[in-house]
């Protein structure tokens, strides 16, 4: 069985990728790692941020090989929408709703695997109705309290990824660790700081220090809440991954008959 998990940024996979022997794959969209966990063949794809990027590395991913992967798991950091959720909550998503209408679809919204998450609920994920996947940076508190009317949570990368991942026939879950709460404004404009691979650029992030020093204590406060909650998601996913392993029969036959009525 193998099976590709997806993180937006090199920090967020970093915790996972301390726990195991990744080495380096090949793929001309993005960096990729390759290792075996919990009795499965388990393929990183780090697309960086932003739902074009996205798409185009996990299209590059699933396309190039047809039939490789088994299961794709959406993951990653994501800021909580609604007061419910604290800051290192692993959350499983029933649907991901895009900002960004596409061409070749009436509707804008995706579903997950119904198998795929009653395991991560099982594993300790909460699971939520919906993710919202922007096509810009949500920093302000006001927005996402706005877009918490209609989502949990907010990111940008989950629908393009379960977008390709149904193209190609492999069930996908879109699973997220909360980095910020929803009155929380994000220090710095992510959008300043990020290089053209879509990673987060050190030398960029000091030049917006600084410019804004203010922001210092608020980008400490994020960078620590990140850090904790991407370690969340790492002990998750083992857990996880060896739990999709110990399934793999029930899970086929789930992929199976959805895709006997598409």
């Amino acid at each position: 069985m193998k099976i590709l998990v997806t993180f937006a940024l090199e920090t967020e996979f970093a915790p996972w990728r301390a726990r195991h022997e990744f080495r380096s794959g090949k793929n001309a969209a993005a960096e990729t790692y390759l290792a075996r966990i919990g009795g499965s063949e388990v393929g990183v794809l780090l697309t960086g941020v932003g739902p074009a990027r996205a798409g185009a590395a996990a299209r590059e991913m699933m396309r190039g090989e047809p039939g490789a992967f088994n299961f794709c798991v959406s993951s990653g950091l994501a800021g909580a929408l609604r007061p419910t959720y604290r800051v290192g909550q692993v959350l499983a998503a029933r649907s991901v709703f895009s900002e960004t209408p596409r061409a070749d679809m009436a509707d804008r919204e995706l579903q997950s695997s119904e198998a795929l998450i009653s395991f991560a609920v099982e594993c300790g994920s909460t699971l939520v109705d919906r993710f919202y996947t922007a096509g810009h940076v949500v920093a302000k508190a006001e927005e996402k309290r706005h877009l918490g009317e209609t989502a949990d949570a907010v990111e940008m990368e989950s629908f393009d990824i379960l977008y390709e991942a149904h193209a190609s026939g492999v069930p996908a879950v879109a699973i997220r660790a909360v980095s910020d709460s929803v009155d929380e404004d994000l220090p710095l404009d992510m959008a300043d700081i990020l290089n053209s691979e879509g990673q987060v650029s050190v030398p960029r992030v000091l030049g917006q220090v600084a410019r804004h020093p203010a922001a210092l204590p608020g980008l400490m406060r994020l960078g620590r809440q990140s850090k904790a909650a991407a370690e969340s998601l790492a002990g998750f996913l083992d857990n996880y991954i060896a739990a999709i392993a110990g399934r793999a029969e029930s899970l086929d036959k789930a992929a199976a008959t959805a895709g006997s009525k598409r």
